[in-house]
């Protein structure tokens, strides 16, 4: 069984915290011809002066790696710099929001587990 995506044929849509979001590997459409049962892998996309709004996961773990771009990234009452190559877990229930401060777009790849659900993000 082959377990691969292509990324051009992956459709972007906008989530609820209102990043660019391109589901690369998640049960939903995946489980039956992949196996992909228990965790999603993402790529958002944050423009130039974007910023997601501030949300929280009851459930997901969150794993950010920034391939591309710098932000600040607001973690509960923290807030830091990120950058290229940079990694950040976020633990479930954790408010968090990410902005974009470079001048090129800001790209991550999300992977959550348990997988990325609508209905387990609150905006807070």
């Amino acid at each position: 069984m082959a377990a691969k995506t292509e990324y051009s044929a992956l459709q972007a849509f906008i989530t609820r915290d209102g990043s660019q979001i391109r589901e690369l590997m998640h049960p939903s459409p995946h489980a039956s011809e992949h196996g992909v049962h228990a965790q999603s892998l993402a790529e958002a996309r944050v423009a130039v002066g974007g910023k997601t709004q501030l949300h929280r996961h009851h459930n997901s773990e969150e794993l950010y790696h920034i391939t591309a771009g710098s932000g600040a990234m607001t973690l509960d009452n923290d807030v830091f710099a990120v950058q290229t190559g940079d990694t950040i877990c976020i633990l479930p229930a954790t408010p968090h929001c990410i902005e974009n401060t470079s001048n090129e777009e800001l790209v991550i790849l999300c992977c959550c587990s348990p997988a990325y659900a609508d209905d387990d993000t609150e905006l807070l």
